[in-house]
């Protein structure tokens, strides 16, 4: 599939893209993690996105999964209303404060951010950490 943007033209393998983001989907649900750190590689390595490309992509696309898994949860039982009410404000003004930060920043930076921000969710989610 061709994509422009920017006046850009960039091909994805959408079979790739469809197989990675239904098992990441499955993955961050059953797990309970957001989809986003395994979304970003899969845009910008398997499909080969520029990086002004995948955030806001990969933001739409766990948008989806993370409301989904949401009402799944709330419907097991697995919600706390009050987490919730004070991650919100917190989350849209990372949200908004985020790219601010990473307009001013070269991309190996941010890729570089990303790449130390996996390795400790790894060992984290490891029991290493």
């Amino acid at each position: 599939m061709k994509i422009v943007f920017w006046q850009q033209e960039f091909e994805a393998n959408m079979i790739i893209g469809c197989i990675g983001g239904f098992l990441i989907a499955v993955m961050s649900s059953m797990f309970g993690f957001g989809g986003g750190p395994f979304m970003v590689p899969l845009m910008t390595v398997g499909l080969r996105l520029p990086m002004y490309i995948v955030v806001g992509s990969s933001l739409l696309a766990i948008f989806f999964n993370t409301s989904m898994s949401t009402i799944r949860h709330y419907q097991f039982g697995n919600f706390d209303l009050i987490l919730f009410l004070c991650m919100f404000p917190a989350a849209l003004l990372g949200g908004y404060i985020g790219p601010q930060i990473a307009k001013r920043v070269s991309p190996t930076v941010v890729k570089r951010v990303a790449c130390v921000g996996l390795v400790l969710l790894g060992l984290k989610l490891l029991g290493l950490y």
